[in-house]
C-alpha cells in the first residue's frame, strides 16, 4: 500500500479547508435484556459489553475497561505502522499491549478511598525491525506517541460533559 499515496489528498484538502478535518465520532450504548450488558455501535458495527467478572458480569464479552485497553493498543499498533511506512522504517512486525490497572472496591462503593478508574495504564510495542537503526526505532517512537489519538487523550485529557434526557 502507498500511503503516501493515499493520505495526499486528505492532506491537500485539509490544508486547503481547515474545517474539513474536524470530524466527531458516536459510540451508542444501548440497554439489553440483563443489567449488566449492553450493545454498543459504533455507527459501523455493533460489539457487545458487559460488566467485568468482578462486579457481576457473566464474562462472555468485552467490559468497557477492556474497549479502552483495546483502543489504545489499536490505535498505539495502527499509528506505529503508519507512521513506520510513512518514514520507511523496515518492519517485519509490530504489536501493542495494553494493560491497566483498577480497584474494584472503587467501582462496587464498599470502599470509598479506592478510585473508580484505572489508576496506571502500561502500553508496550513490540518491534521486530532488524534492519532498523536505533535513530530509525527512536523517530518511530517519538511520532507514534505524537500521533497516537488515544494515547494523547488519555494524557491530556478533554473535558467530558454530561446530558441527562428523559425519555
Amino acid at each position: 500500500m502507498d500511503l503516501r499515496s493515499v493520505q495526499k489528498p486528505l492532506k491537500d484538502r485539509y490544508r486547503s479547508e481547515p474545517g474539513s478535518s474536524e470530524i466527531t465520532l458516536t459510540a451508542t450504548g444501548s440497554e439489553t435484556d440483563a443489567p449488566v450488558s449492553c450493545s454498543v455501535d459504533i455507527g459501523r458495527a455493533v460489539y457487545a459489553a458487559e460488566a467485568h467478572t468482578g462486579v457481576g458480569g457473566a464474562g462472555t464479552a468485552a467490559c468497557s475497561g477492556d474497549l479502552l485497553l483495546g483502543a489504545l493498543a489499536a490505535c498505539a499498533q495502527i499509528t506505529c505502522q503508519m507512521v513506520a511506512t510513512a518514514m520507511s522504517v523496515p518492519t517485519s512486525n509490530i504489536s501493542a499491549t495494553a494493560e491497566g490497572d483498577l480497584d474494584l472496591a472503587g467501582t462496587l462503593g464498599i470502599d470509598k478511598e479506592a478510585p473508580v478508574g484505572f489508576t496506571s495504564i502500561r502500553l508496550v510495542l513490540d518491534i521486530d525491525a532488524p534492519d532498523a537503526t536505533t535513530e530509525q526505532i527512536e523517530a518511530l517512537r517519538k511520532k507514534t506517541e505524537q500521533y497516537c489519538v488515544v494515547m494523547q487523550t488519555l494524557e491530556t485529557p478533554p473535558t467530558v460533559t454530561t446530558e441527562w434526557r428523559r425519555a
